[in-house]
């Protein structure tokens, strides 16, 4: 099942581990029980720190379930499935970091964990075609290694479809927290710890927080602006705090890229990995996995503070918070994403094969995300709103050469339908004769546009009625030392290249500024 370069990988990366691991299989039968059997006993074969044994069970898992221990004690996680595709990574992971390999996961998130005093049960369903899936389970696998009190079990959709059915789940990651769903569709490490902080208010126990020496420059985003700036105001020798969800943002959710300048063809994932490589080549404090709760203007600068606790001032900010996936704002949106409503036609699509569904949206990203869905389920309806899609010529006309792909243009959606709790329709009207036509379908994927992640700063610098900060042709905003760059700012075409560009010269931009205010 295993190539040997996987094999090859686990060897090299085992001999880091401190201590010996194990992984407890359930006990029963089922179809696949040899092949996940099979699976376990090569990944065991690398290294004699990764322990394996098949008559030992564990009563209380399923047949197609195993836990990982540690000095006979149970690390919190747990993988129903085989933990192949992008879930791989996920089981590597959670072996090395149980076996002691050092946590990537900010200090601050590691120690605010560590002081959750409720017992905490999460239920991760996936798909192993999700690409955003392995970042929820990655870090609830942390969250369990770090406290005894939480528990994270992956669950693979495919495996257990009865499960599915059974928490009626149309979308992945699908999070459920003691039974209860708790968060659904494409989430970071911040997100998690925002919405427990949310829900539990005494989640925490006491704790001190966290604080940083003064920063000359503060780079909020981590995505190619934000990456950018950091790089070059680090390069000037400047102190530089780089705070992120996750380095790459939403370039991550992105496949194939093709039109970054003098390189052809890359990807999301790689591009990603690409930029945190050149952020660690200089001295820059990177705060990854979390989001800043509050900037107020002190002396001095601006003081920045982490939903973690942590704070510290810094002289200068550079905003470069990108932006999400815009909402239609029609009923049934809200009610039911994550039971066919979606807007990552990767993650979701897998759920609706052989069903019919809708695309919203005609530019590139609408178009593709057809194209992507025109293999797996039935049928593809795009709805556009214009009277022409906007999308690429050569995207185009590749979707219309497909025989279950069809384009409804000028049609304004007006409702999406449910019944049982699940999708079964789309009203939309015909902005020619003004009809409401209703669109039996599963599903209906979003992919409009986008909108700022500004909430931020609003109130401290100005932005635009749709969210953007306002920046002149030096990313200067409306506040002294503030800059802005990137996708959350008003410069035009909301593109990879553009956003480097941008957020080097808010590097500079911020450089100047202290140098002529030191």
């Amino acid at each position: 099942m295993l190539d040997k370069s996987l094999l090859d990988a686990i060897k090299t990366y085992s001999t880091n581990m401190t201590r010996p691991i194990a992984m407890i299989l359930g006990q029963g039968d089922h179809a696949k029980r040899a092949e996940l059997v099979d699976f376990l006993e090569q990944i065991a074969s690398c290294s004699d720190k990764i322990g394996f044994d098949k008559t030992v069970v564990d009563t209380d898992l399923s047949p197609m379930s195993f836990k990982i221990t540690t000095d006979n004690r149970d690390t919190g996680i747990v993988f129903s499935g085989i933990p192949g595709g992008h879930e791989f990574t996920s089981l590597l992971l959670a072996i090395l970091h149980a076996g002691g390999h050092t946590m990537k996961l900010d200090e601050g998130i590691q120690e605010l964990v560590k002081r959750i005093q409720k017992p905490l049960k999460f239920q991760t369903f996936v798909s192993l075609s999700c690409h955003n899936c392995p970042d929820v389970v990655q870090a609830l696998n942390q969250f369990a290694i770090l406290n005894d009190g939480i528990e994270n079990e992956m669950i693979d959709g495919g495996v257990f479809p009865e499960l599915v059915e059974a928490n009626n789940i149309q979308g992945v990651p699908a999070v459920f927290l003691n039974g209860k769903p708790f968060l659904n569709g494409k989430v970071d490490t911040a997100r998690i710890i925002d919405k427990l902080q949310a829900e539990y208010p005494d989640l925490l126990a006491e704790g001190q927080s966290e604080e940083l020496e003064t920063q000359d420059v503060t780079v909020i985003g981590g995505g190619p602006a934000g990456s950018a700036a950091a790089i070059y105001t680090a390069r000037k020798g400047l102190r530089v705090a780089l705070v992120a969800d996750r380095i790459g943002g939403q370039v991550k959710d992105t496949q194939d890229i093709e039109n970054l300048i003098s390189i052809p063809l890359t990807n999301g994932n790689t591009l990603a990995s690409n930029l945190a490589t050149h952020i660690k080549e200089y001295n820059i404090t990177v705060k990854e996995h979390v989001s800043v709760s509050s900037i107020e203007e002190v002396k001095g600068g601006y003081q920045v503070t982490l939903n973690t606790g942590a704070s510290w001032t810094s002289r200068t900010l550079i905003i470069a918070t990108g932006a999400k996936w815009r909402k239609l704002g029609v009923k049934g949106e809200d009610e039911n994403i994550g039971n066919g409503v979606a807007y990552c036609p990767h993650c979701d699509g897998p759920f609706f094969k052989g069903k019919p569904v809708a695309v919203i949206g005609g530019g590139n990203s609408g178009v593709e995300a057809a194209l992507d869905l025109a293999g797996i389920v039935a049928h593809v309806t795009v709805l556009e709103f214009g009277d022409k899609l906007r999308a690429d010529q050569v995207l185009i006309d590749k979707a219309s050469a497909k025989d279950n792909i069809t384009i409804i243009k000028n049609a304004t959606t007006q409702e999406i339908t449910a019944n049982g709790g699940k999708v079964d329709g789309l009203i939309y009207q015909d902005r020619v004769s003004g009809e409401n036509v209703t669109l039996p379908l599963s599903a209906v994927f979003v992919q409009i546009g986008l909108v700022p992640n500004s909430d931020v700063v609003k109130g401290l610098v100005d932005v635009t009625v749709h969210g953007e900060i306002e920046i002149d042709v030096k990313c200067c905003t409306s506040k002294a030392g503030v800059f802005a760059c990137g996708d959350v700012t008003t410069v035009p075409y909301k593109q990879i290249n553009i956003a480097m560009g941008e957020g080097s010269k808010a590097g500079l931009s911020a450089f100047e500024y202290l140098m002529m205010n030191s």
